[in-house]
Parts: C-alpha cells; sequence; structure tokens
C-alpha cells in the first residue's frame, strides 16, 4: 500500500494555505516526518488528506482516490491525530480510548474491547490514568492519551500532528518509539508533524519539507536535511554530524 499526495491547493478566503502540495509515493511500514516552520501548512495538509478539508487535488491511497471515498469509509482508513486535544470534565481516560476504538463499529462494548483498552493505556504507559478525567490532565498527559486514542484503530495511514510538543525528552522518545512500532507491524503508512529537526532525523525513514504550503524537497533524512532549503527554510545554519551510534545530529545555529 502507498500514499500519495498530487497537486493539493487550498485557501481561507483569499489566503492560500496549501500551493500545489505534493509527495511521491510513501510506503507502508515507514514513518515520514512532515518537518516545516510555524505557519508553513502542515495541519491543513494532514486534514486535506484526511477529508476534513475540502481541497483541489487528488490523494490516493493504493489506486483508491480518497475523495471517491464516503466521510466514514475515509475516516476508517485515515486516523487523524488533530494538535489539540479537546477536553470533556464528563469522559474518563478509559472512556474517550473505548470511544476511539468503537467511533466506526458501533458502540456495544464487548469484553475484548474493554481488554483492547486495557491493553493500549498499559503499552502506552498511562494505565494509571485510566479513571482519571480528561479535564484533570496535563498538557503532556492529554497528548499521550491522544496518541493512544489514534493507535487503538485499525487504519492504513496514521496521521500525527506535532504528538510530542506538550512532552518532556524521556516522553518525547516514548511516543515516537512507539508510533513508529506500530507502524511497522501494522504495515501501515504513518506520517508525524515535527518542529524538532534530530527527532525526526532519529525515528524516520523520509522526510518531507514544507514551507508556505509547498512541498520543497522529500527524501531519506540524510539527504534532505543536508540540502541548502532546510537552512533557508528555518532562517538558521545548520551543520549535521553524526553521533557515535552513527545517527544524524543536527546543529542549528542563529544568525545572529
Amino acid at each position: 500500500m502507498t500514499l500519495e499526495v498530487r497537486g493539493l491547493n487550498f485557501a481561507y478566503g483569499v489566503r492560500p494555505i496549501l500551493r500545489r502540495a505534493g509527495f511521491a509515493p510513501l510506503q507502508s511500514g515507514q514513518l515520514t516526518a512532515l518537518i516545516g516552520p510555524n505557519a508553513s501548512g502542515k495541519s491543513t495538509l494532514f486534514r486535506a488528506i484526511a477529508g476534513l478539508l475540502k481541497a483541489e487535488g487528488t490523494v490516493l491511497l493504493g489506486e483508491t482516490d480518497l475523495a471517491t471515498l464516503s466521510p466514514k469509509a475515509r475516516l476508517s482508513r485515515v486516523c487523524f491525530m488533530p494538535q489539540f486535544f479537546a477536553a470533556n470534565a464528563a469522559l474518563t481516560v478509559f472512556d474517550v480510548v473505548m470511544m476511539a476504538r468503537k467511533n466506526l463499529s458501533g458502540w456495544r462494548v464487548t469484553s475484548e474491547d474493554t481488554q483492547a483498552v486495557a491493553q493500549a493505556l498499559h503499552e502506552a504507559e498511562i494505565g494509571h490514568l485510566a479513571e482519571a478525567y480528561i479535564s484533570e490532565l496535563s498538557g503532556g498527559q492529554a497528548q499521550m492519551v491522544s496518541v493512544c486514542q489514534a493507535l487503538i484503530r485499525n487504519s492504513e495511514v496514521y496521521l500525527f500532528d506535532e504528538p510530542t510538543s506538550a512532552l518532556d525528552l524521556n516522553h518525547q522518545l516514548r511516543v515516537l518509539n512507539q508510533i513508529r512500532e506500530a507502524v511497522a507491524e501494522r504495515d501501515a503508512i504513518g506520517i508525524v508533524a515535527l518542529h524538532d529537526l534530530n527527532l525526526a532525523a532519529r525515528f524516520a525513514d523520509h522526510l518531507i519539507l514544507l514551507r508556505q504550503g509547498e512541498v520543497l524537497a522529500e527524501g531519506p533524512p540524510n539527504d534532505i536535511l543536508r540540502r541548502p532549503e532546510i537552512a533557508q527554510t528555518y532562517g538558521v545554519d545548520i551543520h549535521i554530524a553524526t553521533g557515535p551510534k552513527e545517527d544524524l545530529v543536527v546543529h542549528a545555529y542563529s544568525h545572529a
């Protein structure tokens, strides 16, 4: 299975957000990092792929044009985790993860569903929060719950909009490792929007660089992070080194 985007255009009124944005087919089992500065169009691109915004252009999953599917069918194949988590004081963590599991398959809860939710919370290392109300969580805890909500669904495509923005370093590594392992085990297509280039270099198989709604470059991290478009896009000087485990290390320096 592959995911390909061709020539997406989208505007809010007269303000263009996506400008013929597209990328070559992404392979299943691999994790892609969507990188770019604030207001580059990352969230809008995700919403367009998920069908939550009506953009001009084409999104292909395998040979299927996703625009030909019903909204429910499209959401069953493409799971989108937004950047902001909507809190509800009446729901516990267990409740919202269960709702994510049952959202597209009917609301009758079975013992299998209960076990699946308990296992998902355990794997996400948030089992101790099962009975906590969503409104009581910190921003980082809510973000981990949101990732759990996404991963409990069986989808072909997973889109994570800045899943680590509210997390400390330890939990950033845990969450991205969990996402990468899930994508590989399920042979799914995973895309995460990230600001931290070192996290992108460490966890992603593929990078897509977005600036002002346009895809400037795409390819393996070792290639993309060395290209001049990176420094130009972020407005900094960038030096790439190799760490002790042969991993890439990104050093950024302000022009000032």
